[in-house]
């Protein structure tokens, strides 16, 4: 029979590991991915399509037709290690890959750390729990509202990661969980992106590397656009009521208590607190700075470089207004940077997995594969081909607008053939890709927000993959209707 004393040191026995101890951190497993990518390029052979350069798309894009093997470049243990250094900057060519997403992030950290030296944020949101008290759930539909303008308009995504840190606090002190806050934002862009009317990252690339208009097939989309958003405001709001009523029906529920001391540890100090005429000054400004992010990227072609500049900015600026100091400004930026370096890191190795496909040369080996097996299918088929093809590639080719250079060329052409129109084509590469990147584990904007959010990677997956069905559903429905329409 087991001994089950107390040593006489009075120790507390250590606690057994739970599931989330079991389950890998992804840090983990984007390595292993690299490692099996790697393995692939042993496996599969090499090959590569012709490219020529497309002024339209800014890009070079491959040709239909031109595929053929080449010689392998099987990726060894030192391409490996290599992957997820080449992730943020690739040494040969000088591209920088995610290191401009990277540094972004750790900008915002640094500028989010300032605010919250000032008690400004904090503050601010116990005031705005006492005005919404009883309202709270409507919070869910305005905002996923607003994260789907910006996601049909002008493809937000990356962007998204600055809110986080600002919509987390809120949704955690109204009573919703860490989960519920990273879905409003993930799916509320996510929705905007699958169902893009102008977003120029993904209909206009995709349209004009099919050869069309990006107008043709809008309305198709605005009504997957408008059924998409009900279905997922739907989804969100009924798992936020459920968690806020039973917060052990949550499913980050282990995490809560860790989750609250992150993103609520200076609340009580802050609950009866009024602002202060320089706190307000300081959430003016905070705002502003979304605002201001918002209206560069949509209208200026802002991009990383030019957000980080304008934290970087802001964060001077709330600095002098709060009238910190130098020690202390500079010891609560590098300490808001420090809590989002794993977010920063885990952009890096998700976008080696892509790097070791690259270098590999089996990405147009996949691509070829997947051409032959829908070609010479019925118009209907052929569509949710399409469908299920662009699906597969977004979970290797993550990226919206490198997706629509590599894959609209070699397959809208296709379309002819199965009497299918292209802007179906196109819509299809949209749908697909919007569904997939709310999920794979290559999409820095997922890991990034998990990691921001304290969200294990097979939660979320537990959380969103019936949503993922009901949405391709949707787009399997609408594009088999107008197919047959």
């Amino acid at each position: 029979m087991a001994n089950h004393a107390q040593p006489m040191t009075g120790a507390a026995p250590a606690p057994l590991p739970t599931v989330q101890d079991r389950f890998p951190t992804a840090y983990t497993i984007l390595f292993a991915l690299i490692v099996l990518m790697a393995a692939l390029t042993w496996v599969l052979p090499a090959g590569q399509y012709e490219r020529v350069a497309n002024e339209a798309l800014g890009k070079d894009a491959p040709v239909p037709g031109t595929y053929q093997v080449v010689d392998a470049a099987p990726q060894g243990v030192l391409d490996v290690l290599m992957a997820p250094i080449t992730g943020f900057y690739n040494q040969a060519t000088g591209v920088a890959n995610a290191i401009d997403v990277s540094l972004f992030v750790l900008v915002i950290g640094g500028f989010l750390g300032v605010v919250n030296a000032t008690g400004a944020i904090n503050t601010g949101i116990e005031r705005v729990m006492q005005r919404m008290q009883g309202r709270e759930k409507w919070m869910i539909p305005v905002l996923m509202l607003l994260f789907a303008a910006g996601g049909t308009t002008y493809g937000m995504a990356e962007e998204t990661l600055a809110f986080y840190v600002l919509l987390l606090p809120l949704m955690i002190a109204v009573g919703y969980d860490a989960l519920t806050g990273v879905a409003v934002i993930m799916v509320g862009a996510g929705i905007g992106v699958l169902g893009s009317t102008i977003n120029p990252f993904s209909t206009a690339i995709a349209s004009n590397a099919a050869g069309i208009p990006f107008t043709q097939g809008m309305v198709l989309r605005l009504v997957i656009l408008a059924l998409g958003w009900l279905i997922c405001v739907a989804y969100v709001m009924r798992y936020a009521e459920r968690v806020r009523k039973d917060p052990s029906r949550s499913l980050v529920a282990d995490l809560k208590a860790d989750n609250e001391a992150h993103f609520l540890r200076h609340r009580e100090s802050h609950r009866d607190q009024v602002l202060t005429g320089r706190q307000q000054i300081i959430l003016v400004l905070f705002g502003a700075t979304f605002v201001a992010m918002v209206w560069g990227v949509a209208l200026r072609g802002w991009w990383m470089a030019e957000m980080s500049a304008l934290f970087l900015a802001s964060a001077i600026a709330v600095g002098l207004v709060a009238w910190m100091g130098e020690k202390p400004f500079t010891n609560a930026f590098v300490d808001g940077s420090r809590e989002l370096l794993g977010v920063a890191l885990v952009i890096g190795l998700a976008r080696g997995i892509v790097v070791i496909m690259d270098q590999g040369k089996i990405t147009d080996t996949i691509l070829h594969a997947l051409e032959g097996w829908i070609g010479g299918m019925s118009d209907v088929a052929f569509v949710n081909a399409l469908f299920a093809t662009e699906g597969l590639l977004s979970l290797l080719v993550p990226s919206t607008s490198g997706l629509a250079v590599l894959s609209m060329p070699i397959l809208a052409p296709l379309s002819d053939f199965a009497g299918v129109p292209r802007d179906l084509a196109v819509t299809a590469f949209q749908t697909a890709i919007g569904i997939t990147n709310l999920v794979t584990p290559t999409y820095a904007v997922v890991v990034g927000a998990l990691a921001i959010g304290r969200v294990p990677y097979q939660r979320w997956v537990r959380f969103i993959w019936p949503l993922m069905l009901m949405l391709a559903l949707l787009s399997m429905a609408s594009l088999s209707a107008a197919v047959l329409l």
